[in-house]
């Protein structure tokens, strides 16, 4: 028996399949159809595209621009608070060893 290799889509185009139906009045069956997906992997696209358009950032990969950049930030924001906390411990740890070094 022969295994079936597991497509993977980009955003982009989850994103325009899932346009078909919210923008462009495919039906479910009809959009599959054209893109060769199973309607329920586009149903849940819709799903996750409606969300992102009122405001809520996904857990997984964003299919909207908006919400891809404001993962790209949410990233940013955590490295450099990493950064700053690792920059606090090694100041106290350097201002502590300059205090035993003068005493």
């Amino acid at each position: 028996m022969e295994k079936r290799k597991r497509r993977s889509f980009s955003p982009e185009f989850k994103n325009d399949a899932a346009c078909l139906v919210l923008d462009q009045d495919y039906s479910f069956a009809e959009a599959s159809r054209a893109i060769e997906v199973h309607e329920n992997t586009l149903r849940i696209w819709v799903k996750q595209l409606e969300s992102e358009r009122i405001g809520v950032t996904p857990k997984s990969k964003a299919l909207s621009v908006e919400q891809q950049r404001i993962q790209e930030l949410e990233a940013k924001v955590n490295r450099l608070e990493r950064e700053k906390s690792i920059l606090k411990k090694a100041t106290a740890l350097l201002m502590s060893d300059d205090l035993n070094s003068t005493r």
